[in-house]
């Protein structure tokens, strides 16, 4: 009998959820191999997880939105998909998509509930089955995993979910996050024509970034700092319109730079090669680039929103994302002091390296055990 993890996110190539799966399977096949199973649901040219070949596993022929419809027709009637799983004696969906299972039990992992805080910001189809189908996955799961005390609030608020239903488990920078050696760095900055003086932002593009308050607070930086640019790593996701639109409203179509696909190996030596990451989200589940910047000896100016405080806590300086005034005069403060930039570059190693895979690992693992 396994242990079977849903990585379908990470096989699909899902941003931070499929990090977030890929790096927690990875830690659980060191601390306990025998027991571990993968369960995906893949598309034809979908990529094989390397090194993760090894462990059984079960896979569906289908791609990402047709599994989802299947799995909430499959809740909101009642059917059973145990037959997919017969050698399972637990499943962990490590999304927000539940398999509807009558014979196994379940752990669900609820990132955030950002499609319930901020509606707006979602495409309105995954809006309406999150906002019908998450409850219901949050109800039927033996047990729930959060990856915030933040997410675990809102859960027990917008929800009503016991609190001991709910376990907080933290996420952590993957190990090869780093500090990138001088050559290196020279490396990637060229590789990827970055300037000299950057703000690094890392995600998605779309409306909960607050990424258009981050580009009034660029342009007001530069009156005083003209040799300071914006570089952001990440896809477009959606609602980005007015964003786009507001770079060439403020003349900074060659300040921010879009370096396109980032290859993973490399993100440390542009952390590491950045002045400055900002974290300037109106909300996030966790926000791991905190981490992975720390990690890099990157100084942090971040929202004080929702998780990001638990995250960074004393290690990095934070504005109100609301206010450009507040965000603009937090960076100013950072981007001046040099001496302020050292000692946060210090706190920030230590600050990440309080959280590990290995840790996350072992204490999903406990969960597992108490609902066995």
């Amino acid at each position: 009998m396994y242990t079977y993890v849903d990585v379908s996110a990470a096989v699909h190539g899902r941003a931070g959820l499929g990090r977030y799966a890929e790096s927690l399977v990875r830690a659980q096949a060191k601390e306990d191999p025998e027991r571990l199973a993968l369960f995906y649901n893949r598309s034809r040219d979908a990529p094989e997880l390397i090194g993760l070949d090894r462990l059984p596993h079960r896979s569906l022929p289908l791609g990402y939105k047709p599994w989802r419809i299947t799995v909430g027709v499959g809740q909101l009637a009642g059917i059973g998909f145990d037959r997919l799983l017969p050698d399972a004696e637990l499943y962990h969906a490590t999304e927000h998509l539940l398999m509807p299972l009558r014979q196994t039990p379940t752990v669900l992992t609820v990132h955030d509930l950002i499609f319930k805080l901020f509606p707006q910001h979602h495409k309105r189809l995954n809006y309406w089955f999150l906002n019908a189908a998450m409850p219901l996955f949050v109800r039927r799961a033996d047990a729930v995993i959060t990856i915030s005390e933040s997410s675990k609030r809102d859960l027990v608020h917008h929800y009503g979910t016991p609190e001991e239903k709910i376990t907080v488990v933290y996420e952590a920078a993957a190990s090869h996050f780093e500090p990138a050696t001088v050559p290196t760095v020279g490396l990637v900055r060229r590789e990827y024509e970055l300037p000299a003086r950057f703000l690094l932002t890392v995600g998605t593009i779309e409306p909960r970034k607050n990424l258009s308050r981050l580009l009034e607070a660029l342009a007001r930086l530069r009156k005083d700092d003209a040799g300071l640019h914006l570089v952001l790593v990440g896809a477009a996701g959606w609602l980005y319109d007015d964003f786009f639109r507001q770079i060439e409203m403020l003349g900074l179509e060659d300040v921010v730079h879009f370096p396109g696909y980032v290859l993973d190996a490399d993100l440390p030596a542009i952390y590491s090669a950045a002045t400055v990451l900002v974290m300037a989200s109106v909300y996030e589940g966790f926000g791991l680039p905190v981490l992975e910047a720390m990690a890099c000896g990157t100084p942090v100016v971040s929202s004080g929103a929702s998780s990001l405080p638990e995250v960074g806590g004393e290690a990095a300086q934070y504005f109100t994302p609301a206010s450009v005034d507040d965000m603009t005069e937090a960076l100013r403060r950072v981007l001046g002091d040099e001496g302020l930039r050292v000692e946060m570059r210090a706190a920030g190693l230590r600050q990440a390296a309080k959280f590990s895979w290995k840790r996350a690992a072992r204490e999903t693992m406990a969960v597992y055990e108490q609902v066995l």
